[in-house]
């Protein structure tokens, strides 16, 4: 299955990737920018912008400022979940305090996500 992008967001993604939240550029420029796989910042995806993108292993990553533990970013959060699992996608999600307080397990998180996703015969059939 292919990955639907509505190119009505380009601007946006576009926006996005220059100003990203400190949270965002600290996990691209410590970690995932030269990561052995690649993995694209703010992708559109659908009508969504998924802050981090790992194609080869189906993973959006997210990092969440605290918007999203609001009552409507909640709600907003559950139905892009829903529509990325429907294309086969696995979210992971950060909080920023994750991101400060827990850097490296957060990366180990995401190195294990995308080994397990790789390696799957699931992820293969997608």
């Amino acid at each position: 299955m292919s990955i639907p992008k509505d190119n009505s967001q380009l601007d946006n993604a576009r926006r996005l990737r220059r100003e990203m939240t400190p949270h965002e550029r600290k996990l691209w420029y410590l970690f995932l920018r030269k990561y052995p796989v690649k993995i694209y910042k703010q992708r559109i995806i659908g009508s969504y912008i998924a802050d981090f993108y790992c194609a080869s292993a189906k993973l959006v990553i997210e990092v969440d400022g605290s918007q999203h533990y609001e009552l409507q970013g909640m709600a907003h959060d559950t139905a892009r979940s829903e529509f990325l699992a429907d294309l086969g996608l696995e979210v992971l999600r950060f909080s920023n305090t994750d991101i400060d307080r827990d850097f490296d397990a957060v990366c180990a998180q995401i190195d294990l996500a995308i080994q397990k996703r790789q390696e799957s015969p699931l992820s293969q059939l997608r």
